[in-house]
């Protein structure tokens, strides 16, 4: 992976940290179960993109 490529994962890994957080911080600010439970499973989604793009960069590490 070029020094490009890693940089690019490491900004993509930050905007999900970033979004996650954002995510969270909204769970707990409604009231809405339906839509809690919606924003919950975003929150499930970004977690598992973040994780799929920490497991990239472990992999180029090698």
């Amino acid at each position: 992976m070029t020094q490009k490529e890693l940089l690019y994962v490491e900004d993509a890994i930050a905007h999900e940290v970033n979004t996650s957080s954002i995510i969270e911080q909204t769970i707990l600010l409604l009231t809405d179960k339906n839509l809690k439970a919606f924003m919950k499973n975003e929150l499930k989604k970004h977690q598992m993109i973040k994780t799929k793009l920490m497991n990239l960069l472990m992999e180029a590490s090698k």
